[in-house]
């Protein structure tokens, strides 16, 4: 009997590592598994205060291996059949520096303790005058190398995080050699390919986080990057020029890696992306549908021909890289800094007395938030004269700015606590609309929302908000498993069970949805309540930011 070929698709979110097994036929779920990054849930290395969020690699390996384990042990039945390929997917930014070997400064002795020298987290702001620095320079050249990532460098991508570390830490920078995003180092480490002169960068991170842009011949000149700090040329002439879609193999799986996960040594091992963009192709993005991956801030993501914008930049964005999502389209991201975070905030700001006189435990929180939100869903727009703003976390997109902060106005002796989390609602949903109005003023096509993650699957309240405030259908999927999804298919397609991506999302994908429609009653008074919304994010940007 033929044996029946299972893939992995490894999914590294900001709090653990899901491991998800499926059929490369059919995609049906064989077993799952996750591991919770022990350091990090402990809080180390991090410092909310100064937006410092940093990640030790044994966070990483740990997990890998531990859920990796635990999922192969639970697959049922008998032995006929076989790991074949596998592929990961992780948050990003999310750069760490390298020696000269590729290893992560953090994983040698010198610097095991030292956060510079660890991988430096998507929501990390550190750098944000690094970020600045960058925009001045790419607008007054004659090429302007953000062009394709909206026009404004964010805090949260990796030059900008590179530049801070080695401006501020001499002795990290006297040590490092290379950089490399997280996605990448994955498939690095397991097929031995760590050398940075040798790494296959993907096209996701590089394209929309790393200024690599096919136009100008891959990264920006190392002369660009001596301006903003001399010797920093020295890190792009370390990196190979050409990059590779997340369908493509990196190599085999070493015999190191595969003894340790127990798995087959040399099979392929994919070409890492982003966890955003491998939750879309996992939840079957198309051209006209953007993707929304919702969680504790969001990532949205839309495809489209490359005859339909050509090269022409999408202004506001964060990015358009051509073969980011699906090799044969336009890739284009955007998202909030801040979604499900805004929610948590109120919660722990409710949570404060509560933890402080130890009258309770965490697990109110669940019941505050699931309180809050039958209340919330009960409230009439019109009942409050609350209005918001969602940039608790900076903003992303349109037009990153993540300086900026959160807001709320109306506020009298009558206001509650539903009215209050009803409001915060209200401006993550208009905040998701300035991003859709941004794309369809710039020639997007985007007719319907796909919805993923923790709070489309958990937030009926919120879903339904934010089809009223768009205008908009949602279909929430209803798999948690998204992202791991859309990396398990890019597996099944470098194991050669199909020969596009596109085929392994029609063979593979998901079956099981939850709609929303608008309620047309509110139309016209989210119409208004959104020119509030943005009347008051004027005034925040542009008096009180000032």
């Amino acid at each position: 009997m033929e044996k029946r070929k299972y893939v992995i698709g490894v999914d590294y979110g900001t709090d653990s590592c899901r491991v998800l097994i499926v059929d490369g036929f059919d995609g049906q779920e064989i077993a799952s598994a996750v591991s919770f990054y022990p350091r990090w849930k402990q809080g180390l290395y991090c410092d909310a205060r100064s937006q410092r969020y940093r990640q030790h690699p044994l966070d990483y390996l740990e997990t890998l291996e531990d859920a990796v384990r635990k999922a192969v042990a639970s697959v049922p039945g008998d032995q006929s059949w076989e790991i074949s390929a596998l592929a990961f997917d992780t948050t990003g930014s999310t750069p760490v520096l390298t020696d000269r070997e590729g290893v992560p400064l953090s994983l040698t002795p010198a610097f095991a303790e030292e956060p510079d020298a660890m991988f430096v987290l998507w929501k990390d702001h550190t750098a944000i005058r690094e970020a600045e620095q960058i925009n001045a320079m790419a607008k007054a050249g004659a090429t302007d190398y953000t062009c394709y990532s909206g026009g404004i460098y964010s805090a949260e991508w990796v030059w900008a995080k590179v530049l801070h570390i080695l401006k501020t830490n001499p002795k990290v920078a006297r040590n490092a050699y290379a950089w490399i995003e997280h996605c990448d180092w994955m498939g690095a480490l397991l097929t031995g390919r760590l050398q940075p002169e040798l790494v296959l960068r993907g096209r996701c991170a590089a394209g929309h986080k790393g200024l690599w842009h096919s136009s100008w011949g891959g990264w920006p000149p190392a002369s660009f990057f001596d301006a903003l700090l001399p010797g920093a040329g020295r890190y792009v002439e370390r990196m190979a020029s050409d990059t590779h879609t997340a369908e493509e193999i990196v190599g085999g799986l070493c015999p190191e890696w595969a003894d340790r996960l127990g798995l087959p040594e040399g099979i392929p091992v994919a070409v890492g992306a982003i966890d955003a963009h491998m939750g879309a192709v996992g939840a079957g993005i198309r051209p006209g549908v953007l993707t929304r991956i919702m969680g504790t801030s969001t990532c949205d993501i839309a495809v489209c021909p490359v005859e339909e914008i050509g090269d022409r930049p999408i202004r506001g964005i964060c990015g358009q890289v051509n073969g980011s999502v699906l090799p044969v389209f336009v890739g284009l991201e955007a998202g909030q800094s801040a979604f499900g975070d805004v929610y948590a905030w109120f919660c722990d700001l409710l949570m404060w007395p509560i933890r402080e006189l130890s009258l309770g435990n965490e697990e109110l929180v669940s019941v505050i938030i699931s309180r809050l939100s039958e209340q919330a869903g009960t409230i009439h727009p019109e009942e409050s004269s609350l209005m918001a703003l969602d940039w608790l976390n900076g903003r992303r997109t349109p037009d990153a700015n993540q300086l900026l902060q959160g807001a709320i106005t109306g506020l009298t002796l009558g206001t509650s606590a539903p009215m209050i989390f009803r409001a915060l609602i209200e401006a993550t949903a208009f905040g998701s609309r300035a991003i859709v109005d941004r794309f369809i003023r710039e020639g997007v096509n985007i007719q319907s929302i796909l919805a993923v993650g923790g709070v489309a699957v958990k937030s009926p309240v919120v879903m339904q908000i934010l089809s009223d405030v768009l205008g908009m259908p949602i279909r929430v999927v209803k798999n948690g498993q998204t992202c791991a999804l859309g990396a398990a298919m890019c597996a099944a397609v470098a194991a050669g069970i199909h020969s596009s991506v596109e085929q392994a999302q029609d063979a593979m994908g998901i079956k099981e949805y939850v709609d929303y429609v608008p309620n047309e009653e509110y139309r016209s008074l989210y119409d208004r309540q959104y020119a509030r919304y943005l009347d008051l994010g004027h005034f925040v940007e542009h008096t009180l930011n000032k």
